[in-house]
Parts: C-alpha cells; structure tokens; sequence
C-alpha cells in the first residue's frame, strides 16, 4: 500500500494576452505559481472513495473512474482561499488527481486528463504552474473554436505554455485579500466572459502583445524586479479595460484604491488584480517586504475593509509528491 502527499501552491493569474475574436487566437493565460497558500491532501489506496470533504469526494469520484481503480482514502490538511483568485479549483482538482494517481503507482497525466474534471478551459496557467511551477505564458485557443460559447466540458485540450520561466527567489509577491465578495466562477463566470469576448477591442490586445514581447518576457527572462512588475501592472490594468463593464471599473471596487496604493509604494514594483479578485498583488522583495506588508495592511484599513495579507515566494518547481511505503515484510 502506497501512501501519498500532496502539496501545491496557489497562482496569481495576470490577465490574457486577447479576448477579442478578431484576432487568431484567444485567451493566452499569464500567470506565476506561489509558494503559498497550498492545498495538501493525503491519499492511500481504498476499496471504495472515503473522504469527509465534499468537494474532494466529488474530484476523487470522477478521478477513480478516470483511472480505473477501485478507491481512494483521501484527507484535505490544507486548501487554498476559495474564489478569490488564487486558482483554488484548478489547484485542488489537479492535487486529487495527482494523489490518487500516485497512490495507485499511475501517472496523473495532469494536461490530457484536466479536461475530465473541468480545468484548463481557457487558461493553461493552473496546469502548468502546478506541473512546473515559474512564470508562465500559454498559447491560447484558435479563435473560431473558442467562440463565446466554449466547448462542452471535457471538450477542450489545456492551452501549452509557450514560455516559461523561474523567478528569482529573492523576489516575494504581497498578496492582499480583502474580505468582500469572492470572485466570479462557474456559469457566471462563463457567462460574463462571453459577454466580454463579444465586444472586445481588438486594440487592447495588440498593446498587450507589445507589452508582453518587449517588456514582461525579457523581464521574466532578465530578472529585471522593476521592469517585470511595471509590466504585469500594465497588462493588468489593460486586461481590466475589456472586463470593465462586467465589474464595475477596471478593477472591481474597491480593489482598484487597493491597487493604486501598492503600486505608488517604493516597496512594490507594480500591483494588479488575480483574475476576478478580491485577490490583489504587488511584486515586491526580500529586503522591501515588510515594509510592503506594511503598506497592504494600511491599504486595506483605508479602505474601510478586513481582509488578509500574504507575502509569498515564487514556487519554482511543480507539486510536491512525497510517498510512504511501507518496509517489506523481512
């Protein structure tokens, strides 16, 4: 018997490099794995699914099937925030997938199989940030097959990244959740995308393809600190110019006073927010983050709100696998 950890950290999700129709492709994730929060869960081989979390019972349901086995004992020790922007349901499908897979000595094949438990249909940040970890941009959808009416469930392959990098371990990202309604997901986020993708300015896009080709990749690539984190700011706040109709302004109120004050502090290089929030980042470092800390839990009283502050390092490497098995019989 094969008993099995896994552990994968959050992401903070950028924005897509085009959601008009007008051009070839569509989406184009850009996003960075953190080291924290995480979700954990321990699996060992079952006869049948035993779980007292519902949510992982369900995945660990559609995962036996998937894999052929007969069951799984699987226990959450830790989860990531849900719908706050931090990819929690990517993350959590992906780790059940890959615990009871390693339990049972099978490859999750965590790409070709997302599909199955409805991730990676328009970003392929969350599959690739926990396969791998870094910074990560993806390829994106041919335009004429993700229309605003996306494909069944299941009906899609994970968008490849097309560029990866890892980040310097110096730099830590201060990530601000305010303590207001979670983001958009399920249905109202498909439906508010489709909206969205009907009418948006093809321009926006191009500007977002520049800012990605000239600044954020040699950034990332670089280690530039000051120029990856005025280049993620600028995609973010362009990436909210297509969404701002659905939410209420370029960022969803009040995160963008959230925004505008991490980003005017010298402790942070530039600030945005994680797909529909209330998550917010702002790059900073090792020698600056406690005064970035600082600066967010002041940010959040001004604002007139509770919420939490987290400063965490880039996570580098893809989910971590640790397996027990017990010693043979002598």
């Amino acid at each position: 018997m094969t008993r099995v950890r896994v552990a994968a950290g959050g992401r903070v999700h950028f924005g897509f490099q085009n959601l008009s129709l007008a051009r070839e492709r569509l989406y184009g994730g850009l996003g960075v794995a953190l080291d924290a929060p995480r979700v954990v869960l321990v699996a060992e081989p079952a006869d049948t699914v035993r779980c007292d979390d519902a949510r992982a019972a369900t995945y660990a349901e559609r995962v036996v099937d998937l894999l052929n086995v007969p069951g799984v004992e699987l226990t959450v020790e830790e989860r990531i925030p849900h719908h706050v922007g931090l990819g929690s349901g990517t993350q959590f499908a992906l780790a059940v997938l890959t615990a009871v897979a390693r339990a049972h000595d099978r490859e999750p094949r965590v790409r070709e199989r997302a599909p199955a438990l409805g991730r990676g249909g328009r970003s392929g940040v969350g599959c690739a940030t926990f396969r791998e970890g870094g910074f990560v941009a993806d390829a994106g959808h041919h335009a004429e097959r993700f229309t605003t009416e996306p494909p069944a469930e299941g009906e899609w392959a994970v968008p490849v990244p097309v560029a990866r990098h890892a980040l310097p371990g110096s730099w830590r990202f201060v990530v601000v959740i305010p303590d207001i309604e979670s983001g958009r997901c399920g249905d109202e986020e498909t439906e508010s995308i489709g909206r969205v993708v009907e009418r948006a300015d093809p321009a926006i896009a191009d500007e977002v393809a520049r800012l990605v080709a000239q600044r954020l990749l040699p950034a990332a690539a670089e280690g530039d600190w000051a120029g990856f984190g005025g280049a993620v700011a600028a995609v973010s706040r362009l990436n909210g110019t297509w969404y701002a109709d659905e939410q209420g302004g370029v960022y969803r109120p009040p995160l963008g006073d959230i925004v505008d004050s991490l980003s005017a502090s010298p402790a942070v290089a530039g600030a945005g927010q994680s797909s529909w929030g209330p998550a917010v980042y702002g790059l900073t470092d090792e020698a600056r983050a406690d005064e970035a800390r600082t600066v967010a839990h002041e940010v959040l009283s001004a604002a007139g709100v509770d919420g939490d502050v987290l400063v965490c390092a880039p996570r580098n490497e893809g989910a971590h696998v640790e397996r027990d098995r017990p010693p043979k019989p002598t």
